[in-house]
């Protein structure tokens, strides 16, 4: 019921059908509501410059649109960079330093799969999971990080930072703000943002698979997708038609009895799930699980704005 609730309000918030569209102008108020108090909010609030380069990689949409992809492919290029992000779905609270150029010093359940991942895509990064932005960028400069990358950090407004925005390729037909619609900004603060980074046209997906560490060029027909990502129906134009799908809401923790369930639902069926997942599904020695790497490439004329952003401290 829980995954079926997650799905529906998936569709409602950025491609609704009829009816979703009716309940959505029943909530038009509380989004007018919505939208005035995000807009004080921005403007009350005044940056803080904490002197050292902190670059946010952010969106106007709730849920993914490639912000993890994109930080480390910008964080892959520095010498000692730090991410810091909240760490959605950890099992703690507060300030912890995940890992310390290649170091890793918290487990998944306390870092959260995003921090995990990060950490071990990036040896050379200090990885800071903390609810208050501005205390992980303090901490990552105490440590000696040279440039700090802020995940989804678009809306504190209290941090002097560069903007980037994410911009999907496929914009969704919902265009309201919460609760009407899945913006947490309105769109025109597209305009607003120091640089914004179009799927297709300023970034490009680039995906491919592994298994057992061994790069694979041809998939099986008869694949199970298991995964717990948002918009995780992107996923599927990178996959055979005929794959089955298992989806969990974002940030789930797989446990062993939903994993045993899936296999006896797909006796012998080899499973494909993102890294992000599969940090979360490695403890459960999976026999036969094929890997989507997801990375991007960031357009040069871009790359070199913000690389000029990170030497001007």
């Amino acid at each position: 019921m829980k995954r079926y609730f997650s799905q529906w309000l998936e569709n409602y918030l950025f491609f609704p059908d009829p009816f979703q569209r009716l309940t959505g102008i029943l909530l038009l108020p509380f989004t007018v509501l919505y939208c005035v108090v995000t807009a004080y909010l921005r403007i009350s609030k005044k940056p803080i410059d904490f002197e050292i380069p902190v670059i946010s990689v952010g969106n106007l949409l709730l849920g993914g649109t490639g912000k993890t992809p994109v930080i480390i492919a910008l964080a892959k290029q520095k010498k000692n960079p730090a991410v810091v992000l909240r760490g959605y779905g950890r099992f703690s609270k507060g300030l912890l330093v995940v890992s310390q150029q290649g170091k890793i010093l918290e487990d998944l359940k306390t870092s959260g799969d995003e921090a995990t991942l990060l950490a071990t895509a990036l040896p050379n990064a200090t990885i800071i999971v903390s609810e208050d932005r501005k205390l992980g960028v303090l901490k990552a400069k105490e440590l000696g990080c040279d440039v700090v990358f802020l995940d989804d950090g678009y809306r504190h407004h209290d941090i002097k930072k560069f903007d980037i925005l994410l911009r999907p390729q496929k914009e969704p037909t919902n265009i309201f703000c919460l609760p009407t619609g899945g913006y947490r900004d309105t769109k025109m603060m597209y305009s607003f943002a120091d640089m914004v980074l179009k799927e297709e046209e300023d970034f490009h997906r680039v995906v491919s698979f592994s298994k057992d560490g061994e790069v694979v060029e041809t998939l099986p027909e008869n694949l199970v997708l298991v995964t717990a990502i948002s918009k995780a129906n992107r996923l599927l134009k990178y996959l055979p038609s005929s794959v089955q799908i298992e989806i969990f809401e974002d940030h789930h923790f797989f446990s062993e009895d939903e994993i045993q369930n899936i296999q006896k639902k797909y006796p012998n069926q080899p499973f494909v799930t993102t890294r992000k997942d599969w940090v979360k599904l490695e403890k459960f020695a999976l026999q036969n699980i094929y890997i989507m790497e997801l990375e991007v490439q960031i357009e040069k004329e871009k790359m070199e704005i913000i690389e000029k952003i990170c030497l001007e401290r």
